[in-house]
């Protein structure tokens, strides 16, 4: 979803307004960290694919578990210990945290998507899939909200495929149900865990750079990681 959509805006937003800007910024980042995180462990575990609103909720409440949040715990009302939070990531009744969680079904899309989309499908004449970890819910969600309707040929999540990318079988189910060989595909996407994986299987990658994914990147690496590199210097895709 990082790769189309802008979801750092959006969850920024929907964190408690009381909070300094600065700490709803640094907050959602590391959300997102801690989320890859999960995933990736849940994906090396072997475990089949959660409801992504269960992990997104899990690891919010694990970051507000931490000191340096203490602070920023409090004003997510519910909290305090009055109200009962279930370990496992299950809905709580602390409003503050569903509405978070909710936000990740809202976005808008980064300003260059649409015109890239609309070149590669209609000028192009290509295909267009996604393929991302999550469930189907949430996809139908975000391309409703980020006006991306009728965009994409099909919506491949981990739920669906029933395995986490990096897996190769993630890849290997969606090529294999459209019917189209490694080499005949191209992975575009802002995470390199994704492009390494893609590439592994003789697909051809396209790095889209956003700076609120792969902090922890090397995009020097990167750019000689992957057959073309796009948007660090501001043109996007």
């Amino acid at each position: 979803m990082g790769t189309c959509l802008d979801w750092h805006s959006g969850v920024v937003k929907a964190l408690p307004s009381a909070l300094p800007e600065s700490t709803r910024l640094k907050l959602a980042l590391d959300w997102r960290e801690e989320f890859f995180s999960e995933l990736h462990a849940r994906s090396q575990q072997g475990l089949s694919p959660e409801d992504i609103d269960i992990t997104h909720r899990r690891t919010l409440l694990r970051l507000l578990s931490w000191e340096a949040y203490e602070e920023v715990r409090n004003h997510f009302v519910g909290l305090d210990g009055s109200t009962s939070v279930p370990p496992d990531g299950g809905t709580t009744a602390v409003a503050s945290i569903e509405s978070a969680v909710q936000s990740w079904h809202r976005m808008a899309p980064w300003s260059d998507v649409v015109p890239a989309l609309t070149a590669l499908k209609k000028e192009l004449e290509l295909e267009l899939f996604v393929l991302a970890n999550g469930t189907t819910r949430l996809q139908l969600d975000l391309v409703r909200s980020s006006g991306l309707e009728g965009t994409f040929n099909l919506l491949f999540s981990s739920e669906l495929l029933g395995v986490y990318k990096p897996a190769p079988e993630a890849y290997e189910k969606a090529m294999g149900l459209v019917r189209v060989r490694p080499e005949e595909a191209v992975m575009v996407a802002a995470h390199a865990y994704d492009l390494r994986a893609a590439r592994k299987l003789g697909i051809k990658t396209v790095y889209v750079y956003r700076w609120t994914d792969d902090r922890s990147e090397d995009m020097a690496v990167v750019r000689r990681e992957n057959d073309v590199f796009l948007g660090e210097s501001g043109n996007g895709m």
